[in-house]
């Protein structure tokens, strides 16, 4: 090598490593109750989950890590997250289907813990009688495994795609510590969100939603372009869903402004048989449209949350057509007594 790209090698290098001594131990913006606040410690997930072994490597900063723009790689990492934090033994999914950053998908679960909880005199309501609905349950059965491990609340996911509900049939059927505590149910008609899933007479303390983000294909894959490139460093030309996903979980006609408020014109024809319905809105430039959409609904009360995982920003919009008299009844005739849990 000549002596002049051998200078240039090694000064990147140090500048890698002056640039990691300045790398927090913590991931910042995410809950203080978030299990992954700190680094991902490979040599605990690897005891854990010895098949994640072969995809962990030295990043330019001489820290363990893996390629996330390697879909195996990711794929490896999130079961052996699940199994090390979640106690999940198996879980798989079909090829294509999307593979969630777990953190990300914990910090839903957290700030939504609190928001029962700001209804309840800060008390998080826990425990089976506690009822979620998670619109776009999806193949990974991801928001149903955090939200039963850290509440121990029943979840009943849907979806639109039968793939997607047999895969995450089997991931509960797999793991004794899902069986009896998650349902799942298919939406046979795909212009209907809650109509034929919310039942006559049953009743939920909240739904929640990760919608379709993209409004066309190409706008997915471009995306995906952009994701994978930022990884790498450089320009990737071939898409590579690093990440996973299928048509209807990353794109829809209309993108996420329109499928949200789809979901809160149906959400009003079900205004006594929910607490709080929420969705997670990742384009602020979307707000102004779902808040008309809430008003025109005549929700009760909204509430915005904001959530951040390192330089990505994001919010959950919550909304109730519950009056605070309702509000205080369902607490006290379906919460009483619930404790807040011990982490």
């Amino acid at each position: 090598m000549p002596e002049h790209f051998a200078l240039h090698e090694n000064h990147s290098k140090a500048l890698k490593l002056q640039q990691k001594k300045e790398h927090p131990d913590e991931k910042p913006g995410l809950h203080p109750r978030n299990r992954h606040r700190k680094r991902y410690n490979f040599h605990e997930l690897v005891d854990t989950f010895a098949e994640l072994a072969p995809f962990v490597r030295l990043n330019e900063y001489e820290d363990e890590s893996i390629d996330f723009s390697n879909p195996a790689a990711v794929v490896m990492l999130n079961r052996a997250l699940l199994k090390h934090y979640y106690d999940i033994d198996h879980w798989n999914l079909p090829s294509g289907y999307l593979c969630p950053p777990v953190p990300g998908r914990a910090d839903y679960i957290h700030h939504i813990a609190d928001l029962l909880g700001s209804c309840n005199g800060q008390i998080i309501p826990v425990g089976s009688k506690i009822k979620c609905l998670d619109i776009g349950v999806g193949a990974n059965c991801i928001y149903p495994i955090i939200g039963n491990k850290e509440y121990g609340w029943f979840f009943i996911g849907s979806d639109i795609e039968p793939a997607a509900i047999k895969s995450a049939d089997k991931i509960v059927h797999d793991n004794l510590t899902l069986r009896g505590k998650v349902e799942l149910r298919l939406q046979r008609n795909t212009r209907d969100i809650f109509r034929d899933i919310i039942q006559k007479d049953e009743r939920f303390d909240l739904t929640i939603c990760n919608p379709p983000f993209h409004a066309s294909l190409q706008e997915a894959r471009s995306g995906s372009l952009r994701k994978v490139s930022n990884l790498n460093n450089k320009r990737i030309t071939t898409p590579t869903l690093n990440f996973g996903g299928t048509n209807s979980e990353l794109w829809c006609e209309g993108g996420e402004e329109k499928f949200v408020r789809k979901m809160i014109n149906e959400s009003k024809r079900f205004s006594l048989s929910c607490f709080w319905f929420s969705t997670l809105i990742s384009k602020s430039s979307n707000l102004k449209d779902v808040y008309t959409a809430l008003k025109q609904a005549k929700a009760s009360e909204v509430r915005t949350i904001p959530m951040s995982h390192g330089n990505k920003i994001s919010r959950i919009v919550a909304w109730t057509f519950l009056t605070p008299e309702q509000q205080r009844s369902w607490v006290q005739t379906r919460w009483d007594g619930f404790t807040e849990p011990p982490h």
